[in-house]
């Protein structure tokens, strides 16, 4: 039986993913999104990131060694950051991966608490066992199951990409100079714990390299 504190959590997945695609089309139309989307995306954030840190970590402890656990866990990064995007000036692109983990979210949401309550199980599949999910039920975690790696690839991608966008958008007094800063301290905890940030670097640094080094470029 979900819990009020797991229906909020989702409930705020749910605003995160539906503002943050409202913002982002709105970015991509050229049309002008209002910034109302892009706050809304990571109050929904700072809720549901609230919730699962304090089911994971407890209560704040002032002592050393709750702070090293919590800064070493992902959750209070993705916190942090998102405390940080809603504090500074919007940048689109930084919703991206946000928007990306609410929709597996919302969906593992949707299979495991909504579908049964409107969807009738099915058969079981050994006689006296437990019933297996409704066929929609069924599909949907099949389609989770085979998009999240790939999902996650994308995740980081995106991450590595905002890296650039916002030093090349200080240069540019597009963000602050300090967003760059903090946002390479981010990534530089997400190489660490992350098999998908190490590959994107890495290939990302390689496509860099292979360029600068190619025979038909003039010395420097």
């Amino acid at each position: 039986m979900a819990t009020t504190q797991h229906y909020i959590w989702a409930g705020g997945h749910f605003v995160l993913l539906v503002s943050s695609l409202r913002y982002i089309i709105a970015w991509i139309t050229f049309k002008g999104a209002s910034l109302w989307w892009y706050k809304a995306s990571y109050i929904g954030a700072l809720i549901s990131y609230l919730i699962v840190c304090h089911k994971s970590l407890g209560t704040l402890q002032p002592n050393a060694a709750w702070f090293k656990r919590a800064i070493a866990d992902e959750n209070i990064q993705y916190l942090i950051l998102a405390f940080f995007w809603v504090t500074s000036r919007p940048v689109a692109l930084s919703l991206l991966p946000y928007a990306i983990f609410s929709l597996f979210h919302a969906l593992t949401f949707t299979r495991t608490t909504l579908m049964p309550q409107f969807l009738p199980p099915g058969p079981p599949a050994t006689a006296g066992g437990a019933p297996t999910p409704h066929p929609v039920a069924k599909k949907l975690q099949l389609w989770v199951k085979s998009n999240y790696d790939p999902a996650m690839k994308v995740v980081a991608y995106t991450e590595v990409f905002i890296l650039a966008r916002v030093i090349v958008g200080a240069l540019l007094f597009r963000n602050s100079f300090f967003t760059p800063i903090i946002y390479a301290h981010f990534i530089r905890m997400r190489y660490f714990q992350s098999a998908f940030t190490r590959e994107a670097i890495i290939k990302v640094t390689a496509k860099i390299d292979g360029y600068a080094n190619r025979p038909d470029l003039p010395p420097s």
